[in-house]
């Protein structure tokens, strides 16, 4: 009988036992990673609610579109006068645009979001002679106007005028039609093309524009060229084409797009809202260099790595040693370990995320060495699993930093600690069943 029980009480101490139920654990610590990581979501997603209002009340991203010069046309289609109706959309021969960006940090509680102001040059020319019947319509030329689109009319600060053949024109609130775009400013005009000197026209527009993330431009122009300038040091390049030019330093950034109407999907000439130059608008948005709530989540999809070494190395400790650990003190260790991804995601939002990682891997190290000091004899192996932890929180932090390369950085430093760990087993002999 008291052999039976001798064999019992072994069983329940074997290692066999404890792994596995230690894997148990580990399974089950699953689901309160998962709930953080689904409220670094839900706070990211606060964010992107509290940037869209501060572009409601500031003005939102803007696209400009145009200038472009619209004349409204007629068709007759039948014998007792029955017609029909068209705008025949004329795009500049040349487009040049020359911008400054000012760019300003605003607030709504603790989220943050950058905002900017801007003077917009545009200069260039048409050439509209040749269209008196495209498609067998009648134009009014002498209703012509020019109109610009602008994404977010809330955002234009000013008059806005319009110098067409050194006549000065004021702007007048709306697009004119909704061929091209929703929202945006026109300009009257009176043409005549058969006129010898009113086959072409030249341009130039100023406007203020304020907006928030980004500002794009579509290639309007038989040629675009449009170069930028700000002081934002983290712009990211969008749209369907990329500058041909930049530099980016701590001071700044600079950009130069030249686009063709080769290179775009529209032609030079048609009618009605038969394609939207929007499409392949390009230009830059003005990015918070720090995306904090990204590169939470990103470190939380490595807790059940932080957890299983851990774990590892106690049972090293374990097994080349007398001490015993209760299952239990694993269990606090773990949720140590997963506070600390909470703990990092409330800091971020105050400090920032590189503050924060710092801030929160000391106190969770200085709370687990603390620990261990007083639940382990020998200081030797407290100093071990500090070590340890210091270590896997810097490589993670350098997985973080490293972006694009991080996958294959954090491929190859798991290749070697597997490898570490498989030596250390194996020369020590830990398991010896």
């Amino acid at each position: 009988m008291e052999n039976e029980i001798v064999k019992q009480e072994k069983w329940y101490q074997s290692m066999t036992v404890k792994m596995v139920l230690l894997g148990v654990l580990g399974l089950m610590l699953l689901i309160p990673l998962l709930m953080i990581s689904q409220v670094i979501r839900e706070r990211s997603r606060n964010a992107e609610t509290a940037r869209t209002e501060i572009g409601n009340l500031w003005a939102a991203s803007q696209i400009l579109t145009g200038p472009v010069l619209n004349v409204p046309g007629t068709k007759v289609i039948s014998g007792d006068g029955k017609y029909v109706t068209t705008t025949l959309h004329i795009l500049p021969d040349d487009l040049k645009i020359n911008g400054k960006l000012i760019p300003e940090i605003r607030y709504r509680g603790i989220y943050e979001t950058v905002v900017y102001d801007s003077d917009i040059q545009m200069t260039g020319s048409f050439s509209f002679g040749g269209y008196e019947h495209l498609n067998d319509y009648t134009y009014d030329w002498d209703q012509a106007y020019i109109s610009l689109g602008v994404s977010d009319n809330k955002g234009i600060r000013d008059k806005v005028r319009l110098t067409f053949n050194k006549n000065i024109i004021d702007a007048q609130p709306g697009a004119g039609q909704t061929d091209l775009f929703e929202k945006g400013i026109s300009f009257p005009v009176v043409l005549d093309p058969k006129l010898p000197d009113g086959i072409s026209g030249d341009f130039s527009l100023n406007i203020g524009l304020r907006g928030s993330g980004s500002i794009s431009f579509s290639p309007v122009g038989k040629t675009t060229e449009v170069s930028l300038a700000s002081g934002w040091d983290a712009p990211s390049f969008t749209g369907t084409f990329l500058p041909a030019e930049r530099e980016v330093t701590e001071k700044g950034f600079t950009a130069r797009w030249v686009v063709t109407h080769l290179n775009r999907s529209f032609p030079q000439v048609w009618t009605g809202d038969s394609y939207k130059p929007s499409d392949d608008a390009f230009g830059v948005n003005l990015i918070l260099q720090a995306d904090n709530y990204t590169k939470a989540e990103r470190s939380a999809k490595y807790g059940l790595l932080f957890i299983a070494l851990t774990f590892f190395v106690l049972i090293i400790i374990e097994l080349r040693s007398k001490e015993r650990i209760h299952i239990f003190y694993y269990l606090l260790v773990s949720l140590a370990l997963i506070l600390f991804f909470s703990l990092l995601t409330a800091l971020s939002e105050l400090v920032g995320f590189n503050m924060a990682y710092l801030i929160s891997s000391v106190a969770t190290i200085a709370l687990l060495t603390v620990f261990f000091r007083s639940l382990l004899k020998k200081k030797g192996i407290v100093l071990v699993i500090s070590g340890l932890l210091m270590v896997l929180y810097i490589f993670i932090f350098v997985l973080l930093a490293l972006k694009d390369y991080a996958f294959l950085a954090g491929n190859i430093g798991l290749f070697v600690l597997l490898g570490v760990l498989m030596m250390v087993s194996a020369r020590y002999k830990l398991f010896k069943d």
